[in-house]
């Protein structure tokens, strides 16, 4: 019955990790929507190799000039969407780490909500197409992961080893 239980947790703390992520991509593009994207024109198939008449070609030039612009502003959007889901995953991660010691499990499904929702943060980065801004984020991640991998699994080792040497 206790390995159930542990399973249970397991589960639990990961479904609570990937809805707190779910929770924070999905109140970003609802607050904050990105550019629409242009729709392809009706009645150009670009699959054929039959020639195109002049209205078409008039269609597919506009189509390639509206997609061209809404890349263009996909690239900033990406990389504000990604400064949000950062500072919600920080923010998610400080969280975690006040109640570590109080609620556990809740805890660690913080924790790996904001685990995830950094790693949002760092494809909507990659995204963004702005290699700065990516050396950036990636550095933060590295530092938070650094920092939390301390925490979670060395410190508290050390904290214990300590305790027993008292003894």
């Amino acid at each position: 019955m206790k390995d159930d239980n542990k399973i249970l947790k397991i589960v639990y703390t990961f479904f609570l990790g990937f809805l707190l992520a779910m929770f924070i991509g999905l109140g970003i593009n609802t607050f904050y929507e990105g550019p629409k994207e242009p729709e392809y024109p009706i009645g150009i198939d670009a699959y054929t190799s039959k020639q195109l008449t002049d209205e078409q070609a008039k269609k597919q030039h506009d189509y390639e000039v509206a997609m061209a612009k809404y890349n263009k502003e996909m690239q900033p959007y990406n990389r504000n969407v990604s400064i949000i889901a950062l500072i919600a995953s920080v923010i998610l991660l400080v969280v975690s780490l006040m109640y570590e010691k109080k609620i556990k499990i809740i805890s660690d499904g913080v924790l790996l909500g904001g685990l995830f929702t950094l790693l949002y943060s760092l494809i909507r980065g990659f995204a963004s197409q702005d290699t700065k801004y990516v050396f950036i984020v990636v550095t933060i991640g590295l530092i938070v992961a650094l920092y939390l991998g301390y925490h979670r699994f060395v410190k508290p080792t050390t904290a214990t080893t300590t305790k027993k040497s008292k003894k």
